[in-house]
């Protein structure tokens, strides 16, 4: 019999699919990518971060071309000529597929359908080589089995204008990042770099950040009249003009003075319109907005809601999740439009289908996300937890309700004079509530509204006035930051995760409360590449570009060309950037001396900022070797500890407290110690503005206390690491760390592993430890990394090995081992309450009982 290999991504996707197909074929899974530029001399060599940042110090020592072509694998003197090597750990998958490849007569490389999937399957026909004219390109959009067996009808050859374009992109973030990364280290500090849309992202949070610090409150007032109509219906409306102008009172004596006029006054009915209008169904989802919403209604992160939903399509329950486009085909809409027939009825079915415009640089014509199947509504596979699930409905229902009818409803809208002022009222009336049958709004519907007559006279009940202040422009949330990267054409559904998770890996930008904190490395960072890279961080540059990719996988450009054109602007803008700030070079990061002395050598202190934060530097480190003086003081910044101070004083004058007096901008504050803060210009060290404030401060909770390290009994000590404050044990040999919560608590101290050799593992003969986590206790493989095992504690388990836990967790071992109907019981974790809970399950599902451990005694709970 003669056979066919399958390759495709993951081993997930290679078991859904081996479901669909015969005998004939023999699926295997690459597990990613095989390959990939080479990274130093050694084809072998393994990318760590420590070899990585090798390459960059020895790109940063030699100016010789050759020495760069060797470090990253590409020669953009040459035609772009670039060397790959296999990945670690893939030796042993390429060798299988080459084997199994000359005993089968075809081989389909049926990778995902984006540009990164074309390029994964070119890299594997490279890898595994022989006869060309065995290999096929399959690709689906969904992994069904009518879709698969569509897909093998219509085989293929692979895309080389999709590979060039991938190419294309990954030769100029290799360019950028590794040309760039060594001028940063010099100019500015060491361990940073640049990305070629990563740093667009930063720009765009840190531009806002400088919009917000900056901001001063205005106050304005706003007037509310409650009036009664003549059947005496309450009708509450809002003073909006006077004299014809926008009214807008600023001050509490301008309010009580139109009071004072409209309450002198008649309230006529001045006009009163009614209107029938239409909301049309939301589109079904692409990435972006399928990151939007479910960050805004599950809370989900953008990295979060994309694993999850590689999980889903990987087992078949949706389509391909990196798409822009609107697209529903003909065979699903068929089938979601008889769903709604059947179960919601002729009323909420269109008359025809409707029909979504894609975006203007929509770049495949994939379709929208959807399920592979609508007749399943509610999944029962015990392979996705209850977060896969959910996302899975968020998709369910924005697909069902595109394809409904419109939402009709009445607008009214009631104008009032009285005296010189203009009052209004607009209000809608839902008639028919069309698709929100199914995505819910979260506003008011009103069913009736009072019937006015032109020239009726309403009475006056009450006039409300309300003191308010102007507020900044939010800070972008990763839902808010992805709309708009892709507003301005930057990115790709592919990069959306990847850009928001690299920016907080790299200590740019941090989330605190689901929104995007600019961090000052990555507002000086901005600043300089935009002065001397402007093309490098310009959004209109860098959409062009993302443009230009998209026409090089339409076969409409060479991508050669991009590349060379790319090239030769940022050679030029980096040579002139490596020159000293008087030659017009990149500004280096300097040290902005204070009038604080050190306390180990009396020299002057000085502001410093590095990939760790901001912090004050002795000027004796640059001294001789022998006479260096390594001191540094930790500034705690009061935007993180101080909040109810802020809010407490956020209508003061920001002039009078953290204005610059040399540049007139805002200033940042840091906490010193109880009786000094210290203000540092927003435009440090580009501006030297500082200011020393001196009196009785209250310290944030974890600087007044003395931390013991629970592990040795020394004392700890506060360090700032790339994700924020932390203590350290004194202890070289111990090691032991505690970080720092958002409300400025410390942390409580993790449990140490403790060994379980008498469970054994069932993957692997390792046998578990328990450990503490994010999620609390669970039990891991003693041989963790080579064995990834893992599981939640049954509490027999702790009730029989009571006298290994510690009293942290001791009570758990006193909980219920089995519930009510005879199911073993489980430990679990709340992540809001930080608390642990037991759970039963039967048959790989969790039952409706729980039990929480209240006042030192197990609550059972039946739902």
């Amino acid at each position: 019999m003669q056979k066919s290999l399958v390759i495709v991504e993951s081993p997930a996707k290679a078991k859904t699919i081996n479901q669909y197909l015969g005998q004939k074929y023999i699926v295997k899974s690459s597990i990613g990518h095989v390959r990939d530029l080479l990274c130093g001399k050694s084809k072998n060599k393994e990318k760590s971060k420590k070899s990585v940042n090798k390459i960059k110090k020895n790109i940063l020592k030699s100016d010789e071309k050759n020495i760069l072509i060797q470090q990253i694998g590409i020669d953009p003197y040459h035609n772009w000529k670039a060397e790959y090597y296999i990945l670690p750990g893939k030796e042993k998958i390429i060798s299988e597929l080459k084997k199994i490849a000359n005993e089968v007569d075809r081989i389909y490389l049926a990778t995902d359908l984006d540009r990164e999937g074309e390029a994964i399957a070119w890299h594997l026909k490279e890898v595994i080589g022989g006869d060309s004219s065995k290999f096929r390109r399959v690709v689906f959009n969904e992994i069904t089995k009518r879709s698969i067996e569509k897909a093998f009808q219509n085989t293929g050859h692979i895309n080389m204008n999709r590979v060039h374009a991938q190419q294309a992109r990954r030769f100029m973030d290799r360019i950028v990042g590794y040309m760039i990364s060594p001028l940063l280290w010099q100019k500015i500090s060491r361990g940073l770099s640049a990305g070629r849309v990563q740093s667009v992202a930063v720009r765009i949070i840190a531009e806002r950040e400088n919009i917000i610090k900056n901001f001063i409150p205005e106050e304005y007032w706003k007037l509310n009249v409650s009036l009664y109509s003549k059947n005496k219906k309450e009708i509450t409306m809002d003073v909006t003009h006077n004299h014809n102008k926008i009214f807008r009172p600023i001050n509490r004596k301008e309010v009580d003075f139109s009071i004072e006029k409209i309450k002198k006054s008649l309230c006529i009915v001045h006009n009163y319109e009614k209107q029938i209008l239409y909301r049309r169904a939301p589109a079904p989802f692409i990435t972006s907005t399928l990151q939007q919403s479910a960050s805004l209604r599950l809370g989900f992160s953008v990295k979060k809601t994309m694993f999850l939903a590689q999980k889903l399509y990987e087992e078949g329950y949706i389509t391909y999740i990196r798409t822009d486009s609107n697209y529903l085909s003909k065979h699903a809409i068929e089938r979601v439009r008889t769903y709604i027939k059947n179960f919601y009825g002729e009323d909420y079915l269109p008359q025809e289908p409707n029909i979504y415009s894609n975006r203007e640089h929509s770049q495949e014509a994939h379709e929208a996300i959807r399920p592979s199947d609508v007749r399943i509504k509610d999944i029962t596979s015990g392979k996705l937890n209850a977060d896969a699930k959910k996302l899975y409905m968020l998709i369910w229902n924005q697909c069902i309700a595109s394809q409904m009818t419109s939402v009709k409803y009445q607008s009214i809208t009631i104008t009032v004079l009285s005296d010189t002022f203009k009052l209004k009222k607009n209000e809608k009336i839902v008639l028919f509530n069309g698709w929100t049958s199914i995505l819910k709004e979260e506003k008011n519907i009103i069913t009736e509204f009072p019937i006015l007559n032109i020239g009726s006279v309403l009475r006056i009940n009450k006039i409300v006035c309300n003191q308010n202040f102007t507020k900044p422009t939010p800070r972008f949330s990763e839902a808010s930051l992805v709309r708009e990267l892709e507003k301005k054409g930057i990115g790709r559904p592919s990069t959306y995760a990847s850009i928001t998770s690299k920016i907080q890996e790299k200590g740019y930008a941090k989330i605190k409360k689901n929104k995007f904190y600019a961090e000052k490395m990555g507002e000086i960072l901005t600043v300089r590449l935009k002065k001397s890279f402007n093309n490098l961080i310009d959004y209109n540059f860098t959409a062009r570009m993302e443009q230009k990719l998209d026409q090089v996988a339409e076969n409409k450009i060479a991508w050669k060309n991009v590349l060379n054109s790319f090239f030769k602007d940022f050679s030029q803008q980096l040579e002139q950037a490596k020159k000293s700030p008087e030659e017009g070079g990149m500004e280096p990061n300097i040290i902005v001396l204070t009038s604080i002395d050190c306390p180990v050598c009396s020299k002057k202190m000085g502001i410093k900022t590095a990939i760790t934060g901001v912090f004050l530097s002795c000027s004796g480190y640059n001294s001789e070797p022998k006479a260096r003086c390594k001191k540094t003081i930790n500034l705690i910044s009061l935007r993180d500890f101080d909040e109810k101070e802020k809010k407490d004083k956020k209508h003061v004058s920001l002039e009078l407290v953290n204005q610059c007096h040399i540049c007139n901008m805002a200033m940042d504050s840091y906490f010193i110690h109880q009786n000094l803060k210290l203000h540092i210009c927003v435009n440090n060290p580009s501006c030297i503005g500082y200011k020393l404030e001196k009196g009785i401060f209250k310290s944030p909770t974890y600087l007044s206390k003395i931390i013991k390290c629970e592990k040795c009994h020394d004392n700890m000590t506060l360090k700032t690491g790339p994700f924020g404050k932390f203590f350290i044990c004194i202890n070289n040999t111990c090691k032991n760390t505690r970080k720092i919560l958002s409300n400025g608590e410390i942390s409580d101290p993790k449990l140490t592993p403790i060994p379980f050799p008498e469970l054994l593992c069932k993957k692997s003969n390792a046998w578990f430890v328990l450990r503490e986590g994010i999620s609390g206790i669970f039990f891991a493989a003693n041989t963790f990394p080579k064995s990834r095992e893992t599981r939640s504690p049954l509490v027999e388990e702790l009730v029989r090995f009571k006298h290994l836990l510690p009293e942290k967790i001791n009570h758990l071992s006193s909980a219920p081992i089995i519930d009510n109907k005879g199911n073993k019981t489980i430990v679990c974790f709340n992540k809001k309450t930080k608390e642990h809970y037991i759970a039963s399950k039967k048959e790989g599902k969790f039952t409706d009982w729980s039990a929480i451990f209240i006042n030192k005694k197990w609550c059972v709970f039946n739902k």
